[in-house]
């Protein structure tokens, strides 16, 4: 197929763009668009282009906040569009999204969008969360529309009043890029694979496994689940951790690093490229993060058959259907989080019932492809609105 149009879609660290984007940068060439993946240097970044056969062009850009990077990472992404001359510009991530929008907008990039994807300054105060919210009403009074990825974003952000209705919109039911259910689904990983990991890892058929998946960080309710996993005595309980520590942004406390070092019930095995596998060998999720955008970990976990224990939160609660595919509890509640996963413990029937029920609520509502023909029929609204302008 010809192309039509210059897309660029920008995504702060390369791994976001490789990974939270995964198949669509292709599916948007093979309808009519010239993608161009803009992120920060990485091995990633040119996996991005041989996986879905886009250009990519790396911009330097940090997570934290640097003003002279930053306004770098503005002039240098200023210069692409004035080069590139993207018909849009498609940005996740907030440091992608500030460079992003405004940098398009000085360029006279005709549409500019931007996917919210969770919102850091929910966790900050003071000084810090003023400097945020300033940047992210900027980011979105730079975009011709902002797309929250669940209804609980949308909600937040126009109760901070960071943009006005009209520009808002969720994208299907929620999410950035859906799930691929062919690919999470429990078939996938043989009975042969999954005995053998357990012996690695020394799970019996007796355990009772509860395995987190992401970044083992404080925002993600490391520290409390640490704590609570350590107080479940007298059960065969293992706690599965599947996820990179991170030393900088958000460290876990050094009594929860002990702990998990120390525990020989809690499995920490780092970053995996697939976690299938470990979902497969797990009999529930459990996710206590303090704040999310639409959590992909919680759709591929209930693709893979898994019930989920999550807190009341974006994204969270609407992935998961109280008593029905998982339990729903307040974040940073010790207690909540300790009778949850007892009461998982101690019903089996019960979590067997939420099991049989979570990948097919999946499959319905959160579908890739779903997901992706929603953005494209999007996109072909804007570039008729554009043309009647």
């Amino acid at each position: 197929m010809s192309y039509t149009a210059k897309l660029i879609r920008i995504t702060t660290v390369p791994v976001s763009l490789k990974t939270l984007l995964k198949g669509q940068h292709r599916f948007m060439s093979e309808n009519g668009y010239e993608v161009v993946g803009v992120s920060s240097e990485g091995k990633a970044l040119n996996e991005v282009q041989e996986n879905e056969g886009v250009r990519v062009v790396a911009l330097e850009m940090t997570r934290t906040i640097s003003l002279i990077k930053d306004f770098k990472a503005l002039w240098g992404f200023y210069r692409l569009c004035k080069k590139e001359k993207p018909l849009m510009v498609h940005s996740h991530t907030p440091k992608a999204g500030i460079v992003g929008m405004l940098g398009a907008k000085l360029a006279g990039v005709p549409i500019r969008l931007h996917t919210v994807a969770g919102l850091p300054l929910m966790e900050a105060t003071g000084f810090k969360r003023k400097v945020l919210n300033f940047v992210e009403r900027l980011t979105y009074s730079c975009a011709n529309m902002v797309y929250p990825n669940s209804k609980g974003l949308y909600d937040f952000i126009l109760s901070n009043r960071f943009t006005t209705k009209e520009k808002l919109k969720v994208i299907a039911n929620g999410s950035s890029n859906g799930i691929d259910t062919r690919f999470f689904d429990p078939q996938q990983i043989s009975l042969e694979q999954q005995n053998q990991l357990k012996d690695e890892l020394n799970i019996s058929d007796s355990d009772f496994v509860f395995v987190f998946v992401g970044r083992l960080v404080k925002d993600k309710g490391i520290n409390e689940l640490v704590s609570v996993f350590s107080n479940l005595k007298g059960d065969n309980a293992k706690l599965l951790l599947v996820g990179p520590f991170e030393e900088t942004l958000d460290p876990l406390l050094p009594e929860t690093k002990k702990e998990i070092h120390s525990n020989g019930n809690v499995l920490s095995v780092g970053w995996q490229s697939d976690v299938r596998p470990y979902l497969s060998i797990a009999d529930a999720l459990v996710f206590p993060s303090y704040r999310e955008g639409f959590p992909n970990v919680v759709m591929q976990a209930g693709a893979m058959g898994l019930p989920s224990i999550v807190t009341d939160i974006n994204g969270c609660n609407e992935i998961i259907i109280d008593n029905e595919n998982g339990v729903i509890i307040p974040p940073k509640n010790e207690k909540r989080l300790y009778d949850a996963m007892r009461f998982f413990l101690e019903n089996p029937n019960d979590v067997e019932r939420m099991a049989s029920n979570s990948r097919n609520l999946i499959v319905d509502r959160y579908e890739q492809r779903v997901v992706w023909d929603a953005l494209l029929k999007e996109y072909r609204r804007l570039e008729k609105e554009l043309l009647r302008s």
